[in-house]
């Protein structure tokens, strides 16, 4: 079998499996001012698939009780929190009913009703394509261990199609925003970025497969996608909360108990390149810190 199709089939394995390890605590700070309902919404990135335990409404949406909004919750005890961010989830499945295993997630924006007051929000990574872009550039990394393979594919013809995607969906997320302040009127609505996931350059090859080159090339992406939300964010008069710089020295290459993404293999239960029960403890804090200093 030739080696690109072993590590296609190892990947894949890699997505079902995840092995225990201890998860680093964060202050959660003070909690802001009263909230009456919240609503999360979101992709993986929300939801925490593979984190423990996992709820079951459906099941396929692989959606932890200890995901960032339902620590947030804790924090802030609302009289009425509903989290429908489900695995998988693109900008279209805010307003359409998104199909997963063994069910259905309605569409995510039916969660809001004029009397709620906070809602989150962290969407557009699968629009983008950027955990499957992670697991062709593990592939190409095979190549050109030292170069950046990845980047040569994305860019034949001068034309880089990931930096493309990005621009195509900023619209996209600036008009769900729009829908979001229609459905809730009055809510404090807050878009959470993506924690980083690979350090500033190198990386750590083999362990985590990506060429040296690429490194830095797939950072300048994750930035430029968080970016894009910032801006889309105060276009539509709505907050962001920054969780990229944070996690400076937590991206996937750290050891276990330091990082809060895990890897192509993860040393923690949570999927494959996305974050562990750490880094969501750590966004619920930031993102509680953003509503207090907004609500002061």
């Amino acid at each position: 079998m030739a080696v690109s199709a072993l590590l296609r089939r190892a990947f894949v394995l890699l997505i079902s499996t995840t092995t225990a390890a201890l998860a680093v605590p964060v202050s959660a700070g003070a909690a802001p001012a009263t909230v009456q309902k919240y609503v999360a919404l979101g992709d993986s990135f929300t939801a925490g698939p593979f984190i423990p335990g996992q709820r079951t409404d459906p099941i396929g949406c692989l959606r932890s009780d200890r995901n960032y909004p339902s620590l947030l919750a804790k924090q802030l005890a609302p009289a009425n929190f509903v989290d429908v961010s489900c695995s998988g989830a693109v900008i279209d499945d805010m307003t359409s009913p998104q199909k997963v295993l063994l069910g259905e997630n309605a569409p995510q924006l039916d969660a809001l009703t004029p009397d709620t007051d906070l809602v989150t929000v962290g969407v557009s990574g699968n629009d983008v394509g950027f955990v499957p872009v992670l697991a062709a550039c593990a592939l190409a990394s095979v190549r050109d261990p030292f170069g950046n393979p990845c980047k040569d594919d994305n860019t034949v013809g001068g034309t880089d199609k990931l930096v493309q995607r990005i621009e195509q969906t900023a619209p996209r997320v600036g008009a769900l925003l729009a829908s979001i302040k229609q459905q809730a009127p009055k809510a404090k609505v807050l878009v959470i970025g993506y924690l980083r996931l690979l350090p500033p350059a190198n990386g750590c090859w083999p362990l985590v497969p990506i060429a040296r080159g690429d490194v830095a090339y797939l950072d300048g992406l994750q930035q430029r996608l968080n970016a894009m939300l910032a801006a889309q964010a105060t276009s539509a008069g709505v907050g962001y909360v920054d969780t990229y710089a944070p996690s400076i020295g937590r991206d996937v290459c750290q050891l276990p108990g330091t990082k809060w993404v895990e890897g192509l293999v993860p040393t923690a239960p949570a999927a494959p390149v996305h974050p562990n029960a750490a880094g969501m403890t750590a966004v619920a804090a930031l993102v509680g810190s953003a509503l207090t200093r907004s609500l002061d």
